[in-house]
């Protein structure tokens, strides 16, 4: 299996850059991640999509 280039909690704290205003198209431009990577993870992780 191939190895994350982000850490669990450093996806968590992704996603709470999101759900606390910033764009969506920003944090992902931030942190070099794709739009549908993005949604994954937050549906893995039971979060409402906005």
């Amino acid at each position: 299996m191939r190895k994350s280039r982000f850490t669990e909690s450093q996806v968590v704290e992704l996603l709470k850059e999101a759900d606390a205003g910033i764009p969506v198209k920003g944090v992902i431009r931030k942190h070099g991640i794709s739009i549908p990577t993005y949604y994954k993870w937050k549906s893995r992780r039971n979060l409402p999509c906005r």
